[in-house]
């Protein structure tokens, strides 16, 4: 009755007066017949019997054996045949006495024809969230026929749980979105409504416990319409690594701020301000990063649904969203309103979605490498391996040291793969100004969390990030994270620098218990080591870290540089001096960006292949020249110079080079690669008073935990390639020397030094 009886008031107050009555009295003499003659009277074989325990039908059948044990509580009400396809699946409608509600509590499930329990593959499942009004049966009724078949084509099942707890003693009042049929998914903490209405308790744990336990379902997505997309939204927001994906129909997404969740919060929590944590638009905007398992958050709504403005408010999720980074695909679907015709034309699109994220979650479950037991190191000291610079200039030494728990605010990490950067070089070469010894070194790694500090809730074990040296607090006062202008979150910057962690103190000490100094906040030539939560990027497990590792410091840096710092144009022309990692990820970013014309300027013509490969249109040479490179592209190559130009190699001597190609009147050069301690850039004030920008960057411009994890999943759906970069891979984190040898030799993109497991 959601497509009519709840929209117009008129039909509404029938619906809670009249028609109410009269089914109750209808359901009164259907009841009686039932007694009296048994189900199986309506002349249905495949009708079982209403008993508690397995039906004897499902015991019978092959595929759809049910591994319900004898005394089990569950409760068989119908199976029927559904769908077009030769095979066909069932739809039953099961019953079964709540814990969470206190009450008997009854959901659909669909069965696709190749669920077999006996099987060690398991079923994926998705949840279907109903809206106000509803039952069980209501999305079964009008949208299942099309949802079932789609189910049945992915191999998934569907499961419909019940809106509200039912029966004698639940608390209901004569309004169709308050009460029975209208629970809200949340966990009511208000009398009288305390003791039953526990919603978000039974979607989140008890069903799934139930169908994992009961019917052998494996890896679960959710979606929902109205009140059951803000209910779906909610849950998956709450738990992401409990549900693979999640999409909705015309969600209510900003309840605290529409009369429907302004009531439900009111009645269910005492005040709609205890609602903020059931309101997906308040949970993304309190977030500093997206949710990495989702990769997208798909939504369907109708043009014409008359509660779009007053009371679902999509808007306000996408501005939370974007805030974060969290990617959301809004289809605004032209002339549909808010009945389930409207779910009945892209259901198939929404089952689609699901089952290629489910496909997609077993596969890498069933390959995943890194499904670590950490319970034996939790809240103890680690003893390890790690590659400690005891002196500017000296071959680091492989040695055994401990890294101490985590204290609040930080996170202890395994590390899995590191990727050697210039930087760390620099320092090792003593270079570096903030550079203090004993240290250990690496910040480009790929990291598993193994514990966490008190009052952290960004990750948890298991987690994969990735280390950030340029952190990301996202608190309110924070200029630098509230500004959209910069990257620079200053929160632990001057600890970072003098190697400590936040409260002054070190994680680390050799085995004589000396202390040793952090690097950049990150120290990852280690196989443990303890990070701030606030530099801990949270990213896909989809990705393998070997190959993650790379995003945390010289491709992101030379993509941002591109793309947030210069901000380059289509039909720009491009320099890029350098042609390194960083400097081949700008050629890559320019290109990306639309770049008609870029020059790759380097002293050794062995990388020009490899940046032709990415984008590079022109190749220069500075030592083949009779003339300065800036008076030869900003001369010969061109009339006036290049719109944007880029240094990434830490000279100063071409940080002027790459000012002075840019072109006069609007031409920026963009400086990247850091220079050593005491040297300093200079040039003609002329450059600059006759329109040129000089700027830098840092990480490119990247805000952190918000931005790494979107550029990994842009590369997980194939369009930020990566895997060029790699072009020397060691084992063991004794083999870092040999690494940096490679890097030294000028054929070394980046070396990754995978730890393995231990």
């Amino acid at each position: 009755h959601q497509s009519a009886c709840y929209k117009l008031p008129i039909l509404k107050d029938c619906y809670n007066t009249v028609y109410y009555h009269k089914m109750r009295y209808l359901c009164f003499i259907l009841s009686a017949v039932t007694l009296l003659f048994g189900v199986r009277g309506f002349g249905n074989p495949n009708f079982p019997s209403r008993r508690k325990g397995l039906s004897s039908s499902l015991q019978q059948s092959t595929n759809l054996d049910l591994a319900m044990a004898p005394a089990s509580t569950v409760e068989i009400i119908s199976k029927t045949k559904v769908g077009k396809a030769p095979n066909g699946g069932y739809y039953h409608r099961i019953k079964h006495s709540s814990e969470s509600t206190g009450t008997a509590m009854t959901f659909g499930l669909f069965l696709p024809s190749t669920y077999n329990v006996s099987s060690s593959s398991k079923t994926p499942v998705l949840f279907w969230l109903s809206g106000l009004t509803c039952d069980d049966t209501n999305f079964a009724q009008k949208a299942g026929a099309k949802a079932f078949d789609a189910a049945e084509k992915e191999g998934i099942a569907i499961v419909i749980p019940d809106t509200s707890p039912r029966g004698e003693g639940v608390p209901n009042v004569d309004s169709y979105d308050l009460g029975i049929g209208a629970g809200f998914y949340v966990d009511a903490t208000n009398d009288p409504y305390d003791k039953h209405y526990k919603m978000r308790s039974y979607i989140k744990s008890e069903l799934p416990q139930l169908l994992k336990n009961e019917f052998k379902l494996g890896a679960k997505s959710i979606s929902g319409h109205s009140m059951g997309g803000h209910g779906a939204l909610r849950i998956a927001f709450e738990d992401p690594s409990s549900w693979v994906s999640v999409s909705a129909f015309a969600p209510i997404c900003h309840p605290t701020d529409c009369p429907w969740g302004e009531k439900a919060f009111g009645a269910y929590l005492g005040n709609t301000d205890k609602g903020k944590i059931y309101d997906a638009t308040c949970l993304l905007d309190g977030r500093a990063a997206p949710i990495v398992e989702f990769d997208d958050i798909l939504i369907d709504q109708g043009t014409d649904d008359e509660f779009l403005m007053e009371q679902l408010k999509p808007e306000s999720l996408l501005s939370a969203a974007d805030k974060c980074g969290q990617k959301v695909t809004l289809n605004m679907r032209e002339g549909f309103d808010h009945s389930y015709h409207f779910i009945a034309a892209f259901i198939e699109d929404h089952v689609k979605f699901h089952a290629e994220r489910l496909s997609k979650a077993e596969t890498m479950e069933a390959l995943d490498e890194t499904n670590y037991d950490f319970s034996e190191t939790q809240g103890k000291p680690i003893v390890c391996k790690a590659m400690v610079a005891r002196a500017p200039n000296q071959p680091m030494m492989e040695e055994q040291i401990t890294v101490d728990t985590p204290k609040a605010g930080e996170v202890r990490v395994k590390v899995v793969a590191n990727a050697l950067c210039h930087t760390d070089i620099y320092t090792l070469e003593g270079s570096d100004p903030e550079g203090l010894f004993p240290c250990i070194l690496g910040h480009e790694a790929g990291c598993i969390v193994e514990s966490v500090g008190e009052g952290v809730t960004s990750v948890k074990p298991g987690d994969h990030i990735i280390p950030c040296y340029t952190p990301q607090c996202g608190e309110v006062d924070c200029v630098f994270c509230m500004s959209p202008k910069t990257n620079l979150c200053p929160k632990i910057r001057s600890t970072q620098g003098q190697g400590v962690m936040p409260d002054g103190t070190s994680r680390f000490s050799d085995q004589n218990g000396d202390k040793i100094y952090h690097f950049m906040g990150c120290s990852t030539m280690s196989e443990y080591t303890v990070l701030a939560d606030i530099s801990c990027a949270k990213v896909s497990k989809n990705i393998s870290l070997d190959k993650a590792c790379l995003f945390g410091c010289g491709v992101s840096t030379g993509l941002g540089a591109v793309w947030n710092t210069c901000k380059v144009e289509h039909g720009s022309s491009v320099a890029v001096f350098g042609l390194g990692a960083v400097g081949l990820a700008v050629i890559q970013g320019a290109k990306m960006a639309g770049a008609s014309r870029i020059i790759a300027v380097d002293v050794n013509p062995a990388k020009f292949n490899v940046a032709k490969d990415l984008g590079a249109t022109d190749f220069v040479n500075p030592l083949e020249l009779d003339k300065p490179v800036q008076q030869y592209i900003a001369g010969d190559l061109t009339d006036w110079g290049v719109d944007y130009s880029f240094d990434c190699t830490g000279n100063t001597e071409v940080m002027r080079s790459a000012l002075e190609c840019a072109h006069r009147g609007w031409g920026e050069s963009c400086v990247i690669g850091v220079a050593a301690s005491g040297h300093e850039i200079s040039t003609r004030p002329f450059q600059l008073v006759t329109g040129r920008v000089w700027k830098g960057t840092a990480f490119g411009g990247f805000k952190s935990r918000r931005d790494v994890p979107k550029l990994v999943q842009s590369h997980l759906d194939g369009n930020l390639p990566i895997d060029h970069f790699i072009t020397h891979r060691f084992e063991g984190v004794g083999s870092t020397n040999d690494a940096i040898e490679t890097l030294h030799s000028g054929c070394c993109l980046r070396a990754v030094v995978k730890y393995g497991p231990r």
